[in-house]
């Protein structure tokens, strides 16, 4: 299972429902993420920025993208942006590989 912090930007349909009924989304987010076989762990609101921030854990990229689609279909998000996290210790492994991996940049012998 991977991690993934999830950027939502609320489109007006979006921010008209929570003014409409004033709630806190957690559970009703936490079930169709659930319903994908994922774990909502925190649930953020900036409402200066229009947004909302999501750290779900989730199996497979293909399950966070079946709810942001989900999400997007309704109206209520503008737009949804998906990055995988990792812990700093998930990143050494990665970092030793990449350090390895022995790239060579455009006009550079």
């Amino acid at each position: 299972m991977g991690k993934y912090l999830i950027e939502e930007t609320l489109a007006s349909r979006g921010v008209v429902g929570v003014l409409e009924k004033p709630e806190d989304r957690t559970k009703p987010v936490r079930r169709v993420f659930e319903a994908a076989g994922c774990k909502l762990e925190q649930f953020y609101v900036s409402l200066i920025e229009n947004k909302t921030y999501l750290i779900v854990e989730a199996p497979d990229l293909e399950s966070v993208y079946s709810v942001a689609v989900n999400f997007l279909a309704t109206g209520a998000a503008l737009s949804i942006k998906c990055s995988p996290i990792l812990t700093a210790a998930e990143a050494v492994p990665m970092l030793k590989r990449a350090a390895g991996a022995g790239y060579r940049p455009p006009g550079k012998k």
